[in-house]
């Protein structure tokens, strides 16, 4: 950053990546503590889901809405009051008894952080307009936002190891306290002088579709003739979507413009967006699961081998952002998909052959992290410069939904690849015969339950090949959609957008 940045925007940037850092922690340090959970509350399997889920779903069903909210009422405004709730929700999140109670209070968490992601970009972009300082300011949030997704394993292990559960949530509302002050004192208020109404048909027709789509995945509800509830959140999803494109193609202030699609850097950086979570980002999920069931490394040791994955994404941003204003989008954005997908293909190999460790998937662990760190915070900051700047609320929350709803429904789509891989193999070791109970074998394999192949009849070696097979799959799959995504935004971009980013555009 250079010495002549206000210390003004220095404190808003430093507001901006610690409530970045608050968001990602608590998306990926949750899942470490679900088995301490399961006995404290205590909760079942499909309450678990919940706990972990809720948080995703409300911040995905709020976002854009927030982010209209922001251009209307001031995103400084939005931001504190987000900054506030996620504190309060963190609060009761860690005094919670029973599992409905932090079900609840993680969807609060997720609607407020919702207003948090919403404001984050949009205050970076009205504080930071010079086109170097814009890119690394872009590129400090992107490294701290990695530092929360991909360090929240760990640190969510070693709090529950030296102190308790209850403060994987409590440590939010001190986060929160301090981040609320430098909001306070760093932030500039800015909105949209032409927001004058608020899009209230668009926010709720959009939050209900989104809420349907990403329950009916991440639930595994059928919609059949067989399942009438599956149906009808099916009909009421798809009706809310029609109304809302309806909706949004009619409105003067639309809160989804989808005449931004018209601008090509847009829609490129959009599809930068979903690329990276149909590949990357739902990956880590699963990654920690195949470190332990099939190389037998123990938690701790799984967890730092999980940073050779994460790790890039924190220091290659600021070089992206260098190359972005030299290069421009259209070579930085497919290159860094381009890389992700080469990445899983040198992971699959890695994952396949007989000298199967962690040395020999370290190469392309690193290469998908580095393929992720030339994406991360290239896409958002193309995406925001390529509309006025008053606009910034609804790019940013066009950007950051694009990111969670690909990411829940590839979390989603990798679970079930990963079952459906294990499931084929355990077919194919019964030669026509019958496992007794294909599918909750299938499921205990798919979350690191070896032993489940004795029980099962087929053996614990048998076991691990199947689970070697399903993550064969999930990584063919992250593979080919990270160089799909690439062409795609290549072509979308165009030669007429190769241009390096300006101050302020594209």
């Amino acid at each position: 950053m250079s010495s002549n940045v206000s210390s003004t925007n220095l404190v808003a940037l430093a507001a901006v990546c610690l409530s970045a850092l608050m968001l990602g922690l608590e998306i990926s340090s949750i899942p470490s503590i679900l088995p301490t959970l399961e006995h404290v509350l205590p909760a079942n399997f499909k309450q678990l889901q919940w706990i972990m889920n809720a948080y995703t779903i409300a911040m995905t069903t709020w976002l854009m809405a927030m982010g209209a909210l922001a251009d209307r009422y001031g995103r400084k405004r939005i931001f504190m009051v987000g900054i506030v709730v996620f504190g309060i929700a963190s609060l009761v999140c860690g005094l919670a008894e029973t599992a409905p109670v932090l079900i609840a209070a993680r969807f609060l968490q997720g609607t407020s952080g919702a207003a948090m992601l919403a404001c984050q970009v949009a205050v970076l972009s009205h504080q930071f307009r010079n086109g170097r300082e814009r890119g690394t300011a872009f590129g400090w949030w992107g490294i701290i936002f990695g530092i929360g997704l991909g360090f929240g394993p760990i640190v969510g292990g070693l709090i529950v190891t030296l102190a308790s559960w209850e403060w994987v949530f409590l440590v939010h509302v001190v986060l929160a306290a301090a981040t609320l002050g430098l909001a306070h004192a760093g932030v500039e208020e800015s909105s949209d002088p032409h927001a004058v109404r608020i899009d209230l048909a668009g926010m709720v027709s959009l939050s209900v579709a989104v809420f349907c789509l990403v329950y009916l995945i991440t639930q595994g509800e059928g919609v059949g003739t067989g399942n009438p509830p599956g149906l009808a959140m099916a009909a009421i999803g798809l009706v809310s979507l029609v109304i809302f494109i309806m909706v949004e193609n009619r409105v003067v202030r639309p809160m989804f413009d989808f005449r931004t699609f018209r601008t090509r850097s847009f829609s490129g950086a959009l599809i930068g967006s979903g690329g990276m979570n149909f590949s990357f980002w739902p990956f880590v999920i699963y990654l920690p699961i195949y470190f332990q069931a099939v190389l037998g490394l123990n938690s701790v040791t799984a967890g730092l081998t999980l940073l050779a994955y994460t790790l890039p994404t924190l220091v290659v941003p600021p070089f992206a952002e260098r190359l972005l204003l030299r290069q421009g989008p259209r070579v930085v954005i497919p290159l860094g998909l381009f890389l992700i997908g080469i990445g899983f293909i040198l992971m699959r190999l890695a994952a396949v052959s007989d000298q199967a460790s962690w040395l020999t998937i370290l190469p392309g662990c690193i290469l998908a992290g580095i393929g992720l760190g030339m994406t991360n915070t290239p896409v958002t900051n193309t995406a925001t410069a390529a509309v006025p700047v008053e606009r910034a609320g609804m790019a940013s929350g066009m950007d950051m939904s694009a990111r969670m709803i690909s990411l829940a429904i590839n979390i989603a789509l990798m679970g079930f690849i990963l079952l459906l891989g294990i499931h084929s193999h355990l077919e194919s070791l019964a030669g026509g015969g019958q496992v007794a109970d294909f599918r909750s074998l299938a499921e205990a394999i798919a979350a690191g339950n070896l032993g489940a192949g004795i029980g099962g009849d087929i053996g614990l070696e048998a076991a691990r090949s199947a689970l070697i097979q399903g993550f064969s799959w999930v990584m063919l799959y992250g593979a080919l959609s990270a160089l799909g995504f690439a062409a795609i935004s290549f072509v979308i971009f165009g030669a007429r957008n190769a241009k390096p980013l300006q101050a302020g555009g594209l």
